[in-house]
């Protein structure tokens, strides 16, 4: 690989991997990986009434699933800048298929902590659309980066349009225990389709990187961590999970709770995701010609607007639409900014690993979103209290992103020897 302006320009030596097959095959992981994970609040119900559970119970072990797909995720991207993205998603993909499957015959709270929580959650780290995206920034050219980046997370959106209709669908007519066993056959799809994102190993891109770009693990994290908009960015993005895990996790139940038929939570999680494909394709495109900072800070005071107005106006299957939609053009739009400025900060040598402490934080907030959610209903009957923290977490992550500094680290140049 040749050096261009702190990134990396794929090899010509690609062969049946061009930059169109890349993010086709990364896309359909992105949908088959996202989908089922986006649709995990129509099974709260079934498994509440089939075992007498509170919510509290279902909500612990999605809460489990966020944060340790948090914590897994910068072990995951370490392992791929180191020997490649294949071996990650292809063990993902498998422990994601293990954890649906377990989840399916769970039975006590253990066992669904363990497959829900522990399984779907590390399989998540190695499979997700956050590997799909640092393959992405170091496989596509430049040119086609930004266009990459906003597929990789529409497909994302794509895959919960889709899943929601079809998972509620499948639950009314074959239960819920069918339905996950289709699921985990599913997921075994990913590993073929991984194939298409083989990246090199850190010894080949280092043989082939300059000396200023030949950094260890730990003086990237030093680095990282030193950088003021770095640090910024992280705390920013904890706002993100909070809120897409307690929308995700909560939402169908609250309309229920609110009167609305069980189908209507389905149509707005798939409106949902559909908007979201506008808005990550739209954000993967403008992030180039606007500052980052700026749309991140748009996306995060757009949430809080949306959520103030949903919690406030008269609840109807109206309102419940047009605020999927409002919330699906800020869903994961605020992911392909986020890489992006990691990339652009610190280059993509350490991509994976960065981004994923990055994703770390996003993945504390939603353990925080789905397990307070289902905790403060259990003790005051209503999502109310968490729906105002979440107003109040957009508002600061709206301000935390504004003094960011879009550009490059300084790092020393290389004398010659």
């Amino acid at each position: 690989m040749a050096a261009i302006d702190g990134a990396t320009r794929p090899a010509s030596g690609l062969g049946w991997r061009t930059p169109l097959v890349i993010i086709i095959c990364g896309s359909l992981i992105g949908m088959l990986t996202f989908g089922p994970r986006s649709s995990v609040g129509f099974f709260m119900q079934p498994f509440s009434q089939e075992f007498g559970w509170g919510r509290d119970v279902f909500a612990l072990a999605f809460a489990v699933q966020n944060l340790l797909w948090g914590i897994g995720q910068p072990f995951a991207g370490a392992v791929a800048d180191k020997f490649g993205s294949v071996r990650v998603i292809c063990l993902g993909a498998f422990l994601y298929a293990a954890g649906l499957l377990m989840m399916r015959y769970s039975s006590t709270p253990l066992e669904l902590n363990i497959s829900a929580g522990l399984l779907i959650g590390f399989g998540l780290s190695g499979c997700s659309f956050n590997l799909v995206l640092s393959a992405f920034g170091k496989l596509v050219p430049p040119e086609w980066r930004g266009i990459a980046l906003g597929a990789g997370t529409a497909a994302g959106s794509f895959g919960q349009f889709i899943f929601a209709p079809f998972t509620v669908a499948m639950i009314d007519n074959t239960g819920w225990q069918a339905t996950l066993t289709v699921f985990a056959v599913l997921m075994l799809l990913v590993i073929p389709l991984s194939l298409a994102l083989a990246t090199p190993t850190a010894s080949a891109a280092s043989a082939d990187a300059p000396v200023a770009q030949k950094q260890s693990f730990k003086s990237a994290l030093t680095e990282a961590f030193g950088h003021r908009s770095y640090v910024l960015l992280v705390l920013g993005f904890f706002t993100c999970g909070f809120q897409l895990a307690f929308i995700t996790m909560h939402l169908p139940a609250y309309l229920v709770d609110r009167g609305l038929p069980a189908a209507v939570g389905g149509w707005v999680i798939a409106i949902i995701g559909l908007f979201n494909i506008i808005g990550s394709l739209t954000v993967g495109y403008v992030q180039g010609k606007l500052p980052k900072r700026y749309i991140l800070s748009f996306i995060y005071f757009t949430r809080a607007l949306a959520t103030v107005a949903f919690i406030m106006l008269p609840l109807t299957t109206t309102s419940a639409l047009v605020f999927g939609a409002i919330s699906g053009l800020a869903w994961l739009s605020t992911v392909p900014p986020t890489s992006s400025l990691v990339s652009l900060m610190f280059g993509t040598r350490w991509l994976a690993t960065l981004y994923g402490f990055a994703f770390f934080s996003h993945q504390v907030g939603g353990f925080l979103g789905a397990w307070l959610g289902g905790v403060v209903f259990d003790k005051f009957g209503s999502y109310t209290p968490v729906w105002w923290l979440s107003v109040l977490f957009g508002v600061l992550s709206a301000l935390i992103n504004l003094p960011i500094v879009e550009e490059p680290v300084k790092r020393p140049i290389a004398q010659p020897a």
